[in-house]
């Protein structure tokens, strides 16, 4: 899998070890436990999926993690990318609407004994206290959140999907310069399952 990753693009060694280090098939299912590795996204049940592992490393790639953040993740579905940014950065609070979701992803990061991560049964980011030096959307958005950014500190990263209207998503990488001051770039495009409040 990490070869393939380097062939597509992936050039972090730290990003490299961490997908290296994190055992995908323990966050599906065992009826799915032969796939885990192929470059595909996965179905773990209530209609969301485990995400495809060079999306997965090409977002947090961009996130440019030195080991010192404070790191939020929207949407954090089996829990697999937050224990990808728990061996990146020193405190992960992964944000999970579905509570059922929520408890599972729990115990494999229990399991796994990362101390730097926190699973939140939430839909709502401005119930999580405090700002953040990263934050990271694993769900496709119609209208971009823009008070999102508000919860970005200074020179702090947000990477986001944003629906382009082709039943597609433009993954764009904000970088908060200072206030109301942001650089903004797309890195990519993939297919996302839609963020969602409530329901």
């Amino acid at each position: 899998m990490v070869r393939k990753l380097e062939q597509k693009g992936i050039s972090s060694g730290s990003v490299l070890q961490a997908m290296l280090k994190v055992p995908r098939h323990i966050f599906v299912s065992d009826a799915l436990c032969y796939r885990a590795y192929d470059d595909t996204s996965l179905p773990i049940g209530f209609g969301q999926t485990i995400s495809t592992p060079s999306v997965v490393a090409s977002m947090v790639q961009s996130l440019r993690l030195t080991g010192d953040e404070r790191v939020l993740e929207i949407g954090s579905g089996s829990g697999y990318q937050a224990a990808i940014l728990a061996e990146l950065s020193s405190h992960v609070i992964g944000m999970e609407r579905i509570e059922e979701l929520a408890d599972r992803s729990r115990g494999v990061i229990f399991s796994l004994k990362y101390s730097n991560v926190q699973i939140v049964n939430s839909d709502d980011f401005n119930s999580i206290e405090g700002n953040f030096d990263r934050i990271i959307v694993a769900a496709g958005v119609k209208i971009f959140p823009v008070e999102l950014l508000e919860k970005l500190n200074p020179g702090g990263i947000l990477v986001i999907p944003v629906d382009d209207k082709t039943n597609n998503h433009v993954i764009k990488r904000f970088v908060k310069k200072k206030d109301s001051d942001y650089f903004e770039e797309e890195i990519g495009r993939a297919n996302f399952v839609p963020y969602l409040v409530g329901d």
